[in-house]
């Protein structure tokens, strides 16, 4: 089965993981400069590198749909820049996922494969997708909703040993950003984490940067640009977040039950 996932940040990319183990052909869009946080999680990243490695799968960009077919066949996740998914009519998925996450919908049809999936607030499950993903955190994280939308998005981020909106760094300007810090260091409260148009970003809280937006984006003032994990632990820099699992799972979930109606 194909499945073509449009977005390929860090819940697209958890998403890509478990469906990729389960024996899915994954083809990955996003825009050409991504600015997905969590880079070392994230299939994006094979945009700016031309391929990279998560949990033992690898990604590679395709210079074309011919190149991505050729990439999933060898066992590999495709990476297209694509952002407005014009990809899909050539490919022909089986099933198409929005995991864009931009809390509304930026065009996916239930028109575009047999089956639509739609990840988080933004999709309505029996008018422009087929199923939904909860993405919020708490209770019904990763359930698949069939007939309705998905949680309102609350703007706030979830807890992790206690911390919520203070572990997010926030572009500090308008302009350009310049890390100064690297993914997975070590940081205090106060240390500079990159700058903007000369301005620095600081880190808000004690622990390990988990995510950082590439060299060179350009940002807006308080877009979200950075993220610190107080549990300090260096490997969770590394692994997908228990939500990218979760939302993942919820996904698989929703194919395997769409699958097997039309079985049945």
């Amino acid at each position: 089965m194909l499945v073509e996932i449009r977005g390929a940040g860090d819940i697209a990319t958890g998403i890509a993981l478990r469906l990729r183990r389960a024996g899915c052909k994954v083809v990955m869009c996003d825009i050409a400069v991504p600015t997905s946080i969590r880079r070392t999680v994230c299939f994006s990243e094979a945009i700016r590198l031309g391929s990279c490695e998560v949990e033992g799968v690898c990604a590679r960009l395709a210079g074309s749909c011919a190149e991505a077919r050729s990439i999933v066949v060898g066992g590999e996740v495709a990476v297209l820049v694509d952002p407005e998914g014009e990809s899909i009519s050539e490919l022909k998925p089986q099933v198409v996922v929005d995991a864009i996450l931009a809390k509304k919908n930026l065009g996916t049809k239930r028109s575009m494969a047999p089956y639509v999936i739609g990840v988080g607030p933004g999709f309505y499950a029996g008018r422009d997708c087929d199923a939904v993903v909860e993405t919020n955190r708490g209770h019904f994280l990763g359930q698949v909703i069939w007939d309705g939308p998905a949680a309102p998005n609350t703007g706030i981020p979830g807890v992790i040993a206690g911390h919520s909106a203070d572990r997010v760094l926030r572009a500090p300007a308008d302009g350009v950003f310049e890390p100064v810090l690297q993914i997975c260091d070590v940081v205090r409260a106060g240390q500079v984490a990159a700058t903007v148009s000369g301005v620095p970003m600081t880190c808000t809280i004690n622990g390990v940067l988990r995510g950082l937006l590439q060299e060179g984006v350009e940002v807006t003032a308080g877009m979200k640009s950075g993220d610190i994990d107080p549990r300090c632990e260096r490997s969770h820099c590394f692994s997908s977040s228990d939500k990218a699992r979760a939302v993942g799972g919820g996904v698989l979930e929703a194919i395997c039950m769409l699958t097997s109606r039309l079985e049945g």
